[in-house]
């Protein structure tokens, strides 16, 4: 097996997507793409070199019921090869 390595974690910020919340117009792909894009600045990455982008989603529907993210990856400029896997766990 190979070894898993993490070597940085972000988040998105958090608020209320019904109308009266601050992130009532901003899709999740937006907020993803904007971290892996920061991940990829922070450290100067080569995306062809990543094995797997590993991403929560609680609600997968909607615009995030694909795979978020493969979606935000590709959505960022990340090499097109890169896996993107999604994880719930309740």
């Amino acid at each position: 097996m190979a070894e898993a390595i993490i070597f940085d974690a972000l988040r998105t910020p958090r608020g209320k997507g019904r109308k009266d919340g601050s992130l009532y117009e901003v899709k999740p792909v937006t907020l993803l793409s904007g971290l892996v894009r920061e991940l990829k600045s922070r450290h100067d990455l080569d995306t062809a070199e990543v094995a797997d982008v590993v991403m929560g989603c609680v609600m997968p529907v909607g615009d995030q019921g694909g795979c978020i993210a493969k979606t935000a990856a590709l959505a960022a400029g990340w090499d097109w090869k890169v896996v993107g896997v999604q994880l719930n766990r309740f």
